[in-house]
């Protein structure tokens, strides 16, 4: 990393992620932190983004800006999460590459791997196989991000680099039941059956996929070790390579809310992708590794989401 008095700029620093970021620079020593929110600047304008960039002049920019939600969101507005996220990630490369910067980190997600990825997804598994259909606008508009940076590399030297996290969740996430991802959405649904004493709450799908969940503090460490450690064209997934059941999550976090009712499940809406586990090799031989266990970290943020909803 640079020195602590380095200009970073995050990019969706209001978000989970961005906001992780944050937290994880301040904490070590970065007080030139610069970021503004959606409402203050539109990054899916060109000349905005290009504006906020080249004035403020940063030497770090971490891409965290996104458009996100879960399947339903992704299975009901495929043009919006492709047409706004090529946007976004296009026109901060564009104005970051204007401005000058040396070292940025795009962040990606793990749905750009094939439906049937060999398991555990090695970062060479991606473009190897037909994607899920269900998020499939949002993951090629993430490939294109990684292949951006690549290029931006290649033509220009650039020292930028993508990272690709699995699941993620923790402070700042999304609760609403129509966009949130799954840990969230299960985590609102048992607070809200807790306190209403319903008999049972019924989830979508079968609960047999498999999925592996990174608190994103963790993440946000893994991002200060890549730039601090890693130059190259390649991406690097960023998981804790363990995964559970959407059962075994369900039930964890029914327990963490101190739902005792019945846990039912529907088969007519979709599952998603069967399994989504990261190799972590990569990650792991650059000297970083999760610090946050699953149940310590859906403690946490169940009691983060408890306060914020009374």
């Amino acid at each position: 990393m640079p020195s602590p008095d380095a200009r970073v700029y995050v990019a969706g620093h209001r978000g989970m992620v961005g906001s992780a970021m944050w937290r994880a620079l301040e904490a070590q020593g970065f007080s030139n932190l610069v970021g503004w929110s959606s409402a203050e600047v539109d990054l899916t304008d060109r000349d905005a983004a290009m504006d906020c960039v080249t004035s403020s002049k940063p030497d770090v920019v971490v891409v965290a800006a996104a458009k996100v939600g879960g399947i339903m969101a992704n299975a009901t507005y495929p043009v919006e999460f492709l047409a706004d996220n090529l946007r976004i990630q296009t026109n901060l490369f564009e104005a970051s590459h204007a401005a000058d910067v040396d070292r940025l980190l795009f962040l990606g997600s793990s749905c750009i791997y094939p439906k049937m990825a060999p398991q555990p997804i090695p970062e060479s598994a991606l473009l190897t196989g037909p994607l899920e259909i269900s998020n499939n606008s949002y993951a090629i508009a993430k490939i294109s991000g990684i292949i951006g940076v690549q290029s931006y590399r290649r033509e220009y030297g650039r020292r930028w680099i993508s990272a690709m996290p699995t699941n993620l969740y923790g402070p700042g996430d999304n609760y609403d039941l129509q966009t949130a991802h799954v840990l969230p959405a299960l985590i609102r649904r048992f607070h809200e059956a807790t306190l209403a004493g319903a008999p049972s709450v019924t989830l979508w799908g079968t609960g047999t996929p498999r999925r592996e969940f990174l608190h994103v503090d963790d993440l946000a460490a893994a991002c200060l070790r890549l730039l601090d450690v890693y130059d190259e064209a390649e991406h690097v997934n960023v998981g804790v390579g363990d995964d559970v059941t959407i059962a075994e999550l369900a039930t964890l976090v029914a327990d963490v809310a101190g739902y005792s009712g019945d846990i039912q499940w529907d088969p007519s809406k979709p599952d998603g992708t069967p399994r989504k586990l990261l190799d972590v090799s990569r990650i792991s031989s650059l000297g970083w590794s999760p610090a946050i266990g699953l149940r310590e970290g859906i403690n946490a943020t169940y009691e983060g989401y408890r306060a914020s909803s009374r």
